[in-house]
């Protein structure tokens, strides 16, 4: 794809075009020049954009309001060209409180924004290549308003996705491509290639460039161009952006750049790089080479002065501002882990008289089925979700039929993809719904629930919280085997910034469904397979009368599963399969167990927990994890400093031996995992203590 030149260097209006990127570009280099000078006041590390700022500054003037951006780290000569001030960016360079972008809690060019007459700029993490799935994602959420009549605007967004050329060996690039091609999103993909990734060399780390390597990626549109020429950068840009903006297709856009400065602050380009190499490089600076061409253009030799001098005394004035800007208060350093939720009450009918019993699949079935009944922006993805077979469990039944492909649709093996894209949806509008099929598979998606996801509403001060529901099935019975059986949740629960749930029956799972839905955060609906049809033994009561559609079960609320009152007795909290395990021992001491279903891992309800530790003094914590370093034992440490004066025993823990993964032989299987003999076991050593 070529380029098309739509400018003359004789044009008037081109001429200030071109006054315009150079005064751009001098307060990039000043500011460089600036935090260069003052090294130990800025403390902070960063990166800036020596060298790559012809390509950034023209990508930045040709955006529009309506688009969607996601930088990376040394994008800070496109942010300028965007419309933000030098001062915006020193404030978060010095990681002050009046930082626009994270209130003092992310790096340098670590922006985000909603704000009036620029484009759209979401999270953005230091994570190399990693932003390229949810800047997918966000094509994705174009594309699917727009189809369904629902984009805010008539114009014709485009996505901008910005990279280094060393992070397209990343697989998740790939991931990303390989969707983009094949649903034709809207977005441009520019890659910034300065030969260097750190200390390693191009020749070092690929066999090939972005150019050569996005050849694989069929109708994936390419321009290769000299970033480092204004002109050529401007007009290569301006053909990518007309393109995906009159096509609705992707394209590649290979920019050559210099690297004039450091990697970053604290990698200085002297340790690693010869001098031959740093006189290559010095050869390509955009910046002589855009005065020269303004004085081959015509433009006065006077105007270009003046554009060096103000570019000079604004970065020293917005510094020396900056500078003096306050440091954040300490007491908002735990502010906006999560967006205030709408659902803090339960709300609807829980069984409607008349009402019949439900499995849980079903009861999921049909509150997905609701929820995109009454909300167009909702969609379902995930792999095997789509019209043939709508879910190896059967939870997405009929939804393809009745909301269409456009609505509910398959995905490849892509595990990244399908949770890091709900990120890219979310600043969108666009309500996502995926799933993982199995728990033991989500783990190539933890770079973005860590990196992405969990992140964002904490670092962009509340700006991004990502609205998201994945689900997973998990847990063990009948011979799942090693790779279709593992618990999960304390892994998870590492993860802070995403929320938990793990319902043990029908109107939990679709009451807390419904509430995931309604949160602006990400959650985790984690649903127990052998609990899906209550096909285990002692399972029945899973099964509950269907809530109605307008029932609601807030996080953080757990339920007394069965009561006892206090006295000779102990408190069972557990949750999932461990209730019916508790409930099945609990027969054998009528009266003396009381157990509590947590039903969320985060927000976890710890008044009800203590309050139930206080009344009976004894508590025994019952998971399907391998006990050692999990969640659980972590809970028995907070009941323990708790309720230290309450406690007549050690608080003790049942759960899965810690064992690499659950072996495939059913013998084997329960001999791994609690069983209801094994609690009713415990229960008794605890009442006799």
């Amino acid at each position: 794809m070529e380029a098309s030149i739509t400018h003359h260097v004789h044009d008037t209006a081109f001429r200030g075009l071109l006054l315009q990127a150079y005064r751009i570009m001098c307060i990039a280099r000043s500011l460089a020049d600036k935090y260069e000078a003052n090294r130990s006041t800025c403390q902070y590390v960063h990166s800036t954009s020596s060298g790559h700022e012809a390509i950034q500054i023209a990508a930045g003037l040709l955006l529009q309001p309506w688009d969607y951006v996601s930088p990376y780290y040394r994008d800070d000569s496109m942010l300028l060209a965007m419309g933000f001030t030098p001062r915006e960016l020193i404030l978060q360079l010095l990681a002050k409180g009046e930082d626009p972008f994270s209130a003092g809690r992310s790096y340098y060019s670590h922006p985000c924004s909603r704000q009036p007459g620029k484009p759209l700029i979401p999270h953005q993490s230091s994570a190399t290549g990693m932003q390229v799935i949810p800047a997918t994602g966000m094509a994705q959420g174009v594309q699917y308003l727009e189809e369904s009549g629902l984009l805010q605007t008539t114009e014709k967004p485009v996505v901008l996705c910005s990279l280094g050329d060393g992070s397209v060996t990343e697989g998740e690039v790939s991931e990303a491509l390989q969707f983009a091609v094949l649903k034709g999103l809207p977005i441009i993909y520019l890659v910034q290639d300065n030969e260097w990734g750190i200390s390693v060399s191009a020749d070092e780390a690929r066999a090939m460039d972005a150019y050569e390597y996005a050849a694989g990626f069929k109708g994936l549109e390419r321009i290769r161009v000299d970033g480092s020429d204004f002109e050529a950068s401007y007009h290569a840009m301006e053909s990518a952006i007309g393109y995906v903006r009159s096509m609705r297709k992707p394209v590649l856009v290979h920019a050559a750049t210099p690297l004039l400065g450091h990697h970053t602050s604290g990698v200085r380009r002297e340790w690693y790089r010869s001098a031959e190499d740093l006189e290559k490089h010095a050869s390509r600076d955009p910046l002589p080479r855009l005065k020269a061409f303004l004085l081959q253009a015509g433009v006065d030799f006077l105007d270009i002065e003046k554009a060096e001098a103000e570019a000079l005394s604004l970065v020293d004035d917005d510094f020396d501002d900056a500078l003096n800007s306050a440091e954040p208060d300490p007491s908002t350093v735990q502010d906006h882990v999560f967006a205030p939720t709408p659902v803090t009450e339960e709300r609807g009918e829980r069984a409607p008289a008349g009402g019949g019993k439900v499995v849980m699949v079903d009861a999921a079935l049909h509150a997905i089925e609701e929820l995109m009944q009454e909300h167009p922006e909702a969609i379902l993805f995930g792999q095997d979700v789509g019209r043939r077979l709508g879910g190896v469990f059967r939870e997405a039944a009929t939804l393809a039929e009745k909301f269409g492909d456009h609505r509910v649709y398959n995905t490849a093996i892509q595990e990244a993809y399908i949770i890091g894209s709900t990120a890219g949806l979310s600043a969108t509008g666009v309500k996502p719904v995926v799933e993982v099929q199995f728990g033991d598979y989500i783990y190539p998606g933890f770079n973005q629930l860590v990196s992405e996801i969990s992140k964002s509403c904490y670092l962009t001060a509340g700006r991004f919280p990502v609205q998201t529901l994945i689900r997973v099935p998990v847990g063990a019975y009948g011979g799942g085997g090693p790779y279709h059986s593992g618990s999960i949740e304390s892994t998870l629960l590492s993860i802070k910034g995403i929320k938990i749930a793990y319902p043990s029956n029908a109107a939990d799972l679709k009451g807390l469904m419904k509430a995931a839905f309604h949160d602006p955060n990400p959650v985790i609906m984690l649903e127990h397979k052998g609990l899906y049809w209550s096909k285990v033994p002692g399972t029945q009561e899973a099964m509950t009368i269907e809530p109605s559609p307008d029932y609601i079960l807030p996080f953080g609320k757990g339920r007394v599963a069965l009561s006892a009152e206090a006295g000779d007795s102990i408190g069972v909290i557990t949750y999932g399969m461990g209730v019916y395990w508790a409930k099945a021992a609990a027969a054998k001491f009528p009266g003396r167990v009381e157990i509590v279903d947590l039903r969320t891992l985060h927000p976890l309800d710890e008044e009800l927990i203590y309050t139930t530790v206080r009344k009976h003094g004894k508590c025994l914590l019952l998971t399907e994890e391998q006990v050692s370093h999990s969640f659980m034992m972590s809970l028995a440490g907070k009941i323990s400093a708790e309720c230290f004066r309450y406690l007549d025993a050690p608080v003790m823990t049942i759960g899965a031996m810690d064992l690499p993964a659950v072996p495939l032989n059913k013998r084997l299987e329960q001999e791994m995992l609690p069983t209801a003999g094994k609690v009713e076991q415990g229960m008794a050593a605890l009442l006799a203590f």
